[in-house]
């Protein structure tokens, strides 16, 4: 019997650690009234529902990419995505293959292929499907690891600026318009010519341009609510500032952080697809959308043209925003009540 030794780095713990998160925070808030209304609102959504599943589907395979050993040493770390494709004989090829094809595709004397592979082949004989699902983990890492990050900053600095005012408003007001005025793309870009290549840099380069918008919305909230009438109550009876920004204001803007961090989090999916397509993303043998897409740009050229590569890669990515967004959307109606739908 083979003794596997675990890989318990970083980029394999991101992955579950957000799901965990998630699913802890979920559980907690459903003993709230306004949440258990929500739920309840969600629960009979049957988009929302439908997206939610997606969404789970796509966790669901980025925890089992996360789960990787090895046999030995020497050997190649190896996930339960891969051990199952090579459990069913998927082997890489040499080269091209169309979906559903039983020899190879482009060359001057095609060669009959080892296995069979759905979704086809790219020009390094990896099968698609499984560098698709790959692709998985690296988006659910970039979008839930980044939240991680900027959620705390952007909700602790957007409240003091918006409660206490003056100097410390104007200093936390400077320093995310002038992140702001510069486009994302290029301090992007730069901070990871700084950092250096890695999924984990490219998700704090993220964070530093994806806080500005989440810390403004959460300014002008806590202005509405440091002047109402419970608060003013809180301040006569000498309750601490620190407490009734944590008691009292945070729970009242919770709800509007939590639909904003959903919608972000598929921009960050984009964005890290974007930056792989320019080549300083995620490291090249890394699973990802963006790399899938970089490398199939000039296949379209090819006589036949290979399509494959790049169609599995726009549809994964296009099924996961348009989940994301839709129960978004859902849970914006169900959480508002002056945006809930009849």
């Amino acid at each position: 019997m083979q003794a596997f030794t675990s890989l318990f780095t970083i980029s394999n713990l991101v992955p579950i650690v957000a799901i965990v998160v998630v699913l802890a925070g979920i559980r907690r808030a459903g003993r709230q009234p306004l949440w258990a209304e929500a739920y309840r609102r969600l629960g009979r959504n049957r988009a929302a529902i439908f997206s939610l599943v997606i969404i789970g589907v796509y966790c669901f395979v980025a925890t089992l990419d996360s789960i990787t050993w090895k046999s030995n040493a020497l050997a190649q770390p190896e996930s339960v995505i891969t051990h199952l494709f090579n459990a069913m004989h998927v082997e890489a090829e040499r080269t091209y293959s169309a979906p559903f094809a039983k020899m190879t595709t482009g060359e001057p004397h095609p060669h009959p292929l080892k296995g069979w592979h759905v979704l086809g082949t790219d020009g390094s004989g990896n099968d698609v499907l499984l560098e698709t699902l790959r692709g998985c983990r690296t988006s659910i890492i970039i979008g839930g690891f980044t939240s991680l990050l900027i959620t705390p900053v952007a909700v602790l600095l957007g409240m003091l600026a918006g409660y206490f005012g003056h100097r410390v408003d104007d200093l936390i007001q400077y320093l995310y318009t002038t992140l702001g005025s510069v486009p994302g793309i290029l301090l992007n870009i730069a901070f990871l010519l700084v950092l250096g290549p890695g999924l984990v840099n490219l998700c704090f380069a993220l964070g530093i341009t994806s806080w500005v918008d989440l810390c403004r919305l959460v300014r002008g909230e806590t202005l509405k609510h440091r002047d109402r009438e419970y608060v003013r109550a809180a301040r006569a009876l000498g309750v601490r500032d620190i407490r009734i920004l944590v008691t009292h204001i945070l729970p009242n803007i919770l709800p509007v952080v939590i639909i904003t961090v959903t919608l972000n989090f598929s921009s960050l999916v984009l964005s890290e697809t974007i930056l792989s397509y320019l080549g300083i993303g995620v490291p090249a043998g890394t699973g990802s959308w963006g790399n899938m897409i970089d490398a199939a740009r000039l296949e379209l050229a090819r006589d036949p043209i290979i399509w494959w590569n790049l169609t599995a890669a726009s549809t994964a990515l296009f099924i996961l925003v348009l989940a994301l967004n839709v129960f978004s959307d859902a849970l914006r109606d169900a959480v508002d009540p002056r945006l809930r739908s009849s």
